[in-house]
């Protein structure tokens, strides 16, 4: 499916972000990914902030590209569309954060205790190496989707 596919499916709608949009979104990265480095705090709840981190990463990727999720299906969405719009080199990202969505709904809803540190501080790394991932498409894109200064 391409993402006109998802427009025309209602998944997503038109969207054109400013920049100070994008500052926000990336100011609630940054502190996601503080927290999510904190020492003292359950893995679990390391691994759920690195999550949000991750996940407001391809909001931004979204974002960026002229669209915003429309659909209770949200962070599936979202994590799906990184190779859309980041092209293949995305794809193997988008596996693991699907990965780690599965993961983090159990850990919010239904049970604690079931992240181990190694995979939280591995959630925390990948979502550090995302966001400079991100933030050089983004840069590379700038004028092409129109978030110029």
């Amino acid at each position: 499916m391409t993402l006109k596919d998802w427009v025309d499916s209602g998944w997503l709608r038109n969207h054109r972000p400013s920049l100070q949009e994008m500052k926000n979104l990336l100011s609630i990265v940054d502190r996601d990914l503080h927290d999510a480095g904190t020492p003292g705090i359950s893995a679990d709840w390391r691994f759920g902030m690195a999550y949000s981190a991750a996940l407001k990463l391809c909001t931004m990727v979204v974002h960026a590209s002229g669209y915003r999720v429309e659909s209770a299906r949200h962070h599936y969405l979202s994590i799906a569309a990184l190779p859309l719009i980041m092209g293949e080199r995305a794809a193997h990202s988008a596996q693991y954060l699907e990965g780690c969505r599965r993961k983090r709904n159990v850990v919010e809803y239904d049970l604690a205790g079931v992240v181990s540190e190694i995979e939280a501080d591995g959630l925390f790394r990948f979502a550090c190496q995302l966001r400079e991932d991100v933030l050089a498409w983004i840069e590379e894109n700038r004028t092409r989707i129109g978030l110029v200064e």
